[in-house]
Parts: C-alpha cells; sequence; structure tokens
C-alpha cells in the first residue's frame, strides 16, 4: 500500500469498508447466528446443523432479505470503522516506520504495529458491532414481536435501560479481538503485495493480497469474536461479569471447540469482502487522485 495522507487513508478505508459489507455481510449474519444460538435441551436438535442448514432456513424462512438483516448498523457505523482503521493505519505507519529498519529482517514490524495501533481505535466503536448483533439475531421475528426496529432506535432503547455501559458492552473483548488482528491483518496485505510483486496486475495483486489478509487473521480473531458475539448478543443481565463468565460457560458447557463456532462462515466470507475492501481502497485512491490531483491538500 502505498504512501497516502490521512484523508485519504479516510475517505478510501470508508469506501473499501462499504465494499467489504455489500460484499460479506450474509457470511457475518450466519457467521452470528451459529455463534448465538441457543443450547438444544434434551431430546431437541440444534437450531442449526451447520452453515449449510443455517443459510437454506433464512433463505426458506426470510429470503434473501434476511442474509442481509442488520447492515443498516455496518453501513451506518463500520463503514466509519473501516475509514478510523485505515486512516489510524497511516498514522501509525507515520509513527513506527524507521529509515533504519529499511534493509533489515525487521522492516515489517512498523506494519505489524501500525495495525495494532489501528485496532486500538475500531475498538472505540464497539457500539457499532453490539448494535450489528442485536438485531441479526431478531430472526424470524415478526415486526410487532422485534424488540429493536433499527439501529437508531437500538441504540436508544440500549441507552435508556442500562446507560453508555450498555451501549459499549463488549469493549474490552473487542479490543482484545481488535489490537492483534489489525496488526496481522495489514502485515499480510503489505507482505503478500511485496511477494506478488508490482509486475503482476494492479487487481490480481490487490484481490490475491487482500483476500490472503482477510484469511490470515481468522484463525487469530474467530475465539475472541465468539466470545463478543454471545456477550453482546445476550441481555444485559445474562453475564454479569462479562467477558470471564462467558468464557467459563462456555468452555463448561460446550468444550474449546466452541471457540471456532462459525469458522466456516468466516472463512468463506474472508476472502471476497476483504478482497473487496482492499480493491475499493486503491481503486477509491486513483480515483481520488485522478479527480483531485495528487497535489492536493486531500492527502
Amino acid at each position: 500500500m502505498d504512501e497516502v495522507g490521512l484523508c485519504r487513508y479516510f475517505i478510501c478505508g470508508g469506501f473499501g469498508g462499504i465494499c467489504s459489507i455489500l460484499i460479506g455481510h450474509p457470511f457475518d449474519t450466519i457467521k452470528v447466528r451459529l455463534q448465538t444460538m441457543p443450547l438444544p435441551k434434551t431430546g431437541e436438535t440444534t437450531q442449526y446443523k451447520g452453515t449449510l442448514d443455517c443459510f437454506r432456513k433464512t433463505m426458506k424462512q426470510e429470503g434473501v432479505h434476511g442474509l442481509y438483516k442488520g447492515m443498516g448498523a455496518p453501513l451506518l457505523f463500520v463503514a466509519p470503522c473501516f475509514a478510523v482503521s485505515f486512516m489510524t493505519y497511516g498514522l501509525g505507519r507515520q509513527l513506527f516506520e524507521s529509515p533504519h529498519w529499511k534493509d533489515k529482517q525487521l522492516h515489517y514490524l512498523p506494519f505489524f504495529l501500525a495495525g495494532a495501533f489501528s485496532g486500538i481505535f475500531t475498538a472505540m466503536l464497539a457500539p457499532c458491532e453490539r448494535v450489528k448483533c442485536l438485531l441479526q439475531v431478531q430472526q424470524g421475528l415478526l415486526d410487532k414481536e422485534r424488540i429493536y426496529k433499527g439501529p437508531v432506535d437500538c441504540v436508544k432503547k440500549l441507552y435508556r435501560k442500562g446507560g453508555i455501559l450498555s451501549v459499549y458492552r463488549g469493549f474490552t473483548i473487542t479490543l482484545v479481538r481488535d489490537v492483534p488482528v489489525s496488526g496481522v491483518y495489514f502485515l499480510t496485505y503489505e507482505v503478500m503485495l511485496d511477494f506478488i510483486g508490482p509486475e503482476t496486475s494492479s487487481y490480481f495483486r490487490t484481490i490475491l493480497a487482500g483476500g490472503c489478509a482477510g484469511l490470515s487473521i481468522c484463525l487469530v480473531g474467530v475465539p475472541p469474536d465468539v466470545l463478543k458475539s454471545r456477550l453482546q448478543a445476550a441481555p444485559d443481565e445474562t453475564y454479569k461479569n462479562g467477558m470471564r463468565e462467558v468464557f467459563s460457560r462456555l468452555m463448561r458447557s460446550e468444550g474449546i471447540l466452541a471457540l471456532y463456532k462459525g469458522l466456516s462462515p468466516v472463512l468463506m466470507r474472508a476472502f471476497p469482502a476483504n478482497a473487496a475492501c482492499f480493491l475499493g481502497f486503491e481503486k477509491c485512491k486513483q480515483f481520488l487522485d485522478y479527480a483531485l490531483g495528487q497535489d492536493n491538500v486531500c492527502r
């Protein structure tokens, strides 16, 4: 990723986020539903047998619209989150890059540090994920049965019920997830760009590097994401001790493999959604270079 000004990182990151949401949200909906489905009672079967079963039931009961349920929150909040992520990554590069690392084995370290730095700021947008999870798990309900009518209504009701702590529920686990994940994410993208080489088609290079960046964070990000989804999608009184209680209950009732629930849709989503994100970023940058000029103040 070429060095660009912070303003362009912000604009292009936001556009890349929109591209990622449009491509990846159906997979994300399935992931959240698998991660948050209730445990079956004695003699009952699980609500979903797996990724394909969740997809079939969602399509049968709710249609295509069901796969995009809760997308208003990401478009309203998560796209700016991508913008903040890319902008603070650019700021992190300015802070951590050093000339004496250019020809040493540590020359990739600033990319990881800059990415981890950006994860601190994206974690501050935890309410976006809280709202998204709550809207996604309102599945198969009639309008009159739904607790939340949309993103804004959800935030208002959470605040009225539990104040700012309810809105920010899941912040700690989001921070635990986002710092290492963002570091690995941006590091992988930069390493893959160098590995593929500039002589390759720019479209193919960006798509492959972006897709690999998405795949690289799955094993790092899925366990804390499972805990985050369960904490944020549950009523406030369910887990009074927060992340620690979510983890202990999950380990007692389901075992360590439950930390990877929803891995299949995450893997299916990772490559296309993140390829779309970085492709959107790079194409938006090219458009701004053409429309505004390289020397424009928005650099």
